[in-house]
């Protein structure tokens, strides 16, 4: 399957994913990250993901996923759009290597017991694009737009603790973005 990847994170309030995510995950860093594809030139899929760390492996903790997600493309720009969130990618024409974790251990899906999904290896070039996002389940929900340069984002101290609340992307899509910290596109065979 060919798959057209576009990939976004954007900063946050750590306390605030830490008062949403399920016991046995710890936040590792301030950050959601959206995963768009096209696959095969026709199936649209989102995926919302954390960074976290369960059991000694560090990874990514999936938030959702949604399939036949409708996008359109227009010159260098391709769109997502659905019911809950729109989100653009415009690329640059600057390429680069993939980036790669050397300690992500892969994606946590939560199921009875939760699914640890081995991260895909890629060995493409990115192209660095610029991003718009809006999350749209409530008129207050997180919107960004990239500021052209790649961002890091590193662990913050507790230092507010908000109630707990349950684990699902209408939550998430509440934490405020601070800050779109870089945006790629990668086209690869799975």
């Amino acid at each position: 399957m060919q798959v057209e990847q576009y990939v976004m994170a954007y900063g946050i309030e750590q306390d605030r994913i830490r008062a949403i995510i399920p016991e046995g995950f710890v936040s590792l860093r301030p950050v959601l990250r959206i995963n768009a594809e096209i696959q095969d030139n026709s199936n649209g899929y989102l995926e919302f993901n954390t960074p976290v760390e369960k059991d000694g492996n560090r990874g990514w903790l999936n938030i959702g996923y949604w399939n036949e997600v409708q996008f359109q493309k227009e010159g260098r720009t391709t769109t997502f759009q659905t019911d809950f969130i729109e989100i653009s990618f415009t690329g640059v024409g600057i390429e680069g290597s993939c980036p790669a974790e050397k300690d992500n251990a892969g994606c946590y899906f939560l199921k009875e017991t939760p699914e640890l999904k081995k991260p895909e290896t890629i060995a493409e070039n990115k192209e660095f694009c610029d991003c718009t996002f809006q999350w749209k389940f409530t008129e207050k929900d997180a919107h960004g737009v990239s500021i052209g340069k790649t961002l890091p984002a590193y662990p913050q101290e507790p230092e507010t603790t908000y109630p707990r609340d349950t684990f699902t992307a209408e939550n998430a899509a509440k934490i405020p973005c601070r800050q779109v910290l870089g945006t790629y596109k990668v086209i690869f065979e799975r």
